[in-house]
C-alpha cells in the first residue's frame, strides 16, 4: 500500500509516553515537502487518529485526500487499555512520529512491551561486571536479543580509581540520566567525570576484546641444581626445595607476597588520602572564597531601613508570594529595589540562599543585577538594581499602557529575553533553569530593554546534566511546560516553553489563560493554533500594533508556536531561538500541536495538583513569584 503511515501499538504505549525506547522506521518509498497538500493531509489524519482509535475500541484505520496525495493511517492499542489512556498515548506518539519522520511518506512506530525489562536487566548485569573490575580497568560490554533481527548493545566503564560501590553508584546515575535524556533515541551515551554508559540498537564496540586480567605477582624462579654437581652432593642453594628441585615452599611464597601486597595497599591508601586531602583543601579554599565574596555584598540592616524609610508603604513597589518589594535610596544617592522576604514564609529561607548564591555569579545585561543582601535576625533582604519601568505585565496587559509597546520595542524585548535565557542555559559558569519565566518577572529599564528577574525558583544543573525531576511543582499555571506539570520533570526545554508563551502574549497583548477574542474566552494557545491552521493568524496580533512589519510579526508567532510544542524534544534550544530572531534567512520548520491544558478559560490564580503513576506532584501558582512590582 503506497503512502502508508502505520502505527502498531502492542502494549499500553508505556515506552512512548513515559519511557525511553521505541523501535521506529522511516520508510524509503518517497518524500514530501513541508506545507504541501500531502503534508496537510498527513497532519489532518494523524491529528484525528487518537480520538478515532479510542472511540472505536482501540483500533482504527482510515485514509484522507485524493491520489496522489492520499494518506493512509492505522492505529492499534492493546485490548485492556482504557480509552483515555489509549487516546493520550496515540496522541503523543503521533507527535513523535511526525518529529522523527518529518517528510517520509511511509513510517511505522512499534512500542515493544519487552524492551524495558530486557534493557533494565541488561543494565544491571553490565553494572555488576564493570564495577567488579580490577584496579587497572573497570569495563564491560554485553548485548541481548530483542527481536529476531535486533539486539540491544551496552557498554559501561569507570575510571579505575573508583571503588566497586562508587563505580556502581556512578553507573546507576548514568542509567537514570539515560532514561530521561535519551527518550525515543536509537542510541545514546551518558557520561560523568568518572563513568561512561552507551547503549545502542546497533553494534558499536569490539565484542571480541575482553578486559585484560591483572598480572600475577612477579616472582623470580630459583636457581636449578648444577648439572656439574657430583652425584650424592647437595646444592646449598636448593636446600629448601622439594625433592624434584622445581618449586618454592608455601612459606617462602607467603614471605614474599604478603609484604609486597601490604606495601602496595599502603602506598595506594596513602595516595588516595593525599589526593582527598588536597581536594578537600581546595574545596575549603573555594568555599571560603565564595563565603568572603558573599560577605562583601552584605548590607547593614540600619542602612536598608534608612534607605526605605523603615519599609514605609509610600516606598512599597509591589507584593509577591514571598514578601514585599520596596524602593530605596542608598546614602550615595543610588536607587535600589529591596525585596523583603516574609517572616512567615515556610520556603523563604531556601529561596533566599538560592537566589543569593546564584545571582552573585551571574552578570548579563538582560538579567537584573543583585547588588547585595542583608541577613539580620528574622530579616532577610535582597537588594537589586532599581529598574525604573517596572515589569512587562504592567504595560502589556493594561489597555492604555499597551500602546506604549510599539513593534520595535516588543521585538527588542523578544531578543533580550532570549539572550538572557541563552546565557543562563549555556553561556554562564553555571547551567540554570529559571522555572518561573513570565511577564511579571521581566523588568524593563529606562530604554524598555528587558531584564529577567526573580530566581527564587531557579535550579542549578551540573555541566553534563540535562534533566531533573521534583515532587513539588511550583510555578504560574499556563507558563509551565506539560512535562513539568504532569510529571515534575524540568529541563532547559521547560524554560523554552515558558518563553514561547511569553512571545504569544507579547504579540497578542493578552494573558495566556485570560485571553479574550470578541465575546469568546478561551486558552491563548488554542486560539493561536486554531488561527495558524486556519490561515487567519492575523487575528492573534494586538490591534494596537498598527505600525510594523506584518511578516515579522507572523514569523514571531511561528517561533512562539515552535517553543510551545507538546513534545519537548521538538522545541528548539535558546541558541536556535536567538538565531531565529537575529536572522530572517533562517528557515523555520512547521510547528506541531501545542500542549493544551484545557480548551476553555482557566483561572491563572488557582492552585491544583496532578498525580503521576509513581508520585503525587503538587503545584501552587501563587507561591511561585517572589516579586510582583506595581508602578507608582
Amino acid at each position: 500500500m503506497q503512502n502508508h503511515i502505520k502505527f502498531i501499538f502492542l502494549s499500553h504505549i508505556i515506552f512512548i509516553s513515559i519511557g525511553f525506547a521505541t523501535a521506529s522506521r522511516c520508510g524509503y518509498t518517497g518524500n514530501f515537502t513541508s506545507n504541501s497538500t500531502y503534508a496537510n493531509n498527513r497532519y489532518q489524519i494523524l491529528s484525528s487518529l487518537a480520538p478515532n482509535v479510542s472511540a472505536n475500541g482501540g483500533f482504527f484505520n482510515n485514509s484522507i485526500g485524493q491520489e496522489p496525495y492520499k494518506v493512509y493511517a492505522l492505529g492499534l492499542c492493546r485490548g485492556d487499555a482504557a480509552p483515555e489512556y489509549c487516546f493520550d498515548c496515540i496522541s503523543s506518539t503521533s507527535q513523535q512520529l511526525m518529529a522523527e519522520c518529518p517528510n517520509q511518506k511511509e513510517a511505522t512506530l512499534w512500542a515493544l512491551k519487552e524492551f524495558d525489562q530486557k534493557w533494565d536487566d541488561l543494565m544491571a548485569r553490565v553494572i555488576d561486571r564493570a564495577s567488579s573490575g580490577s584496579s587497572r580497568i573497570k569495563y564491560a560490554t554485553e548485548e541481548v536479543r530483542l527481536t529476531q533481527f535486533q539486539d540491544i548493545h551496552a557498554l559501561m566503564q569507570c575510571t579505575p580509581d573508583l571503588s566497586q560501590s562508587d563505580c556502581r553508584s556512578c553507573l546507576r546515575e548514568n542509567v537514570v540520566s539515560f532514561k530521561s535524556y535519551c527518550h525515543g533515541k536509537h542510541g545514546c551515551s551518558v557520561q560523568r567525570p568518572n563513568c561512561y554508559l552507551r547503549s545502542d540498537l546497533s553494534p558499536f564496540y569490539n565484542a571480541s576484546a575482553s578486559p585484560p586480567a591483572p598480572p600475577p605477582p612477579s616472582l623470580s624462579p630459583p636457581p636449578s641444581p648444577s648439572s656439574n654437581s657430583p652425584p650424592g652432593t647437595t646444592n646449598t642453594t636448593n636446600a629448601n626445595n622439594d625433592d624434584d628441585g622445581g618449586g618454592i615452599e608455601p612459606g617462602t611464597i607467603a614471605a614474599i607476597v604478603v609484604p609486597t601486597v601490604t606495601f602496595i595497599a599502603f602506598l595506594a591508601l596513602t595516595c588516595i588520602f593525599l589526593i582527598q586531602r588536597r581536594k578537600k583543601r581546595y574545596q575549603e579554599v573555594e568555599n571560603a572564597d565564595e563565603v568572603e565574596s558573599v560577605k562583601s555584598l552584605q548590607f547593614d540592616l540600619a542602612t536598608i531601613r534608612n534607605a526605605t524609610d523603615n519599609f514605609s508603604d509610600a516606598n512599597k513597589l509591589g507584593q509577591g508570594g514571598f514578601g514585599a518589594v520596596y524602593k530605596g535610596t542608598l546614602p550615595d544617592g543610588q536607587y535600589v529595589a529591596v525585596k523583603r522576604l516574609s517572616r512567615h514564609s515556610s520556603q523563604g529561607e531556601v529561596e533566599f540562599k538560592n537566589e543569593v548564591l546564584l545571582m552573585t555569579k551571574l552578570q548579563h545585561r538582560n538579567l537584573v543585577k543583585l547588588l547585595g543582601f542583608c541577613l539580620a535576625g528574622n530579616e532577610r533582604l535582597l537588594i537589586y538594581e532599581f529598574v525604573p519601568n517596572s515589569s512587562l505585565d504592567h504595560f502589556l496587559f493594561d489597555p492604555t499602557k499597551r500602546a506604549l509597546l510599539n513593534w520595535q520595542i516588543r521585538y527588542r524585548i523578544f531578543g533580550g529575553i532570549a539572550r538572557g535565557l541563552l546565557y543562563l542555559h549555556e553561556d554562564s559558569r553555571l547551567r540554570i533553569i529559571h522555572r518561573d519565566l513570565k511577564a511579571g518577572n521581566i523588568m524593563l529599564d529606562e530604554e524598555m530593554s528587558p531584564k529577567i528577574s526573580d530566581f527564587g525558583m531557579a535550579k542549578l544543573f551540573e555541566v553534563d546534566q540535562t534533566q531533573d525531576a521534583t515532587s513539588r511543582v511550583v510555578g504560574t499555571y499556563g507558563y509551565m511546560a506539560p512535562e513539568y506539570v504532569r510529571h515534575g520533570r524540568f529541563s532547559v526545554k521547560s524554560d523554552v516553553y515558558s518563553f514561547g508563551v511569553l512571545v504569544l502574549e507579547i504579540i497578542s497583548g493578552q494573558k495566556i489563560n485570560r485571553f479574550r477574542y470578541r465575546e469568546e474566552a478561551e486558552d491563548l494557545l488554542t486560539f493561536a493554533w486554531k488561527n495558524w491552521n486556519g490561515g487567519t493568524v492575523s487575528n492573534l496580533i494586538d490591534p494596537t500594533l498598527r505600525v510594523g512589519s506584518r511578516s515579522e510579526m507572523v514569523r514571531c508567532i511561528h517561533i512562539g508556536l515552535l517553543c510551545v510544542q507538546e513534545n519537548e524534544a521538538s522545541r528548539p534550544t535558546m541558541a536556535s531561538v536567538v538565531l531565529m530572531f537575529s536572522s530572517s534567512s533562517v528557515s523555520l520548520s512547521a510547528p506541531l500541536r501545542p500542549a493544551f491544558f484545557s480548551g476553555t478559560f482557566v483561572d491563572s490564580e488557582a492552585s491544583a495538583s496532578t498525580t503521576t503513576a509513581d508520585q503525587s506532584v503538587k503545584f501552587t501558582t501563587n507561591e511561585a513569584s517572589i516579586t510582583d512590582l506595581v508602578p507608582r
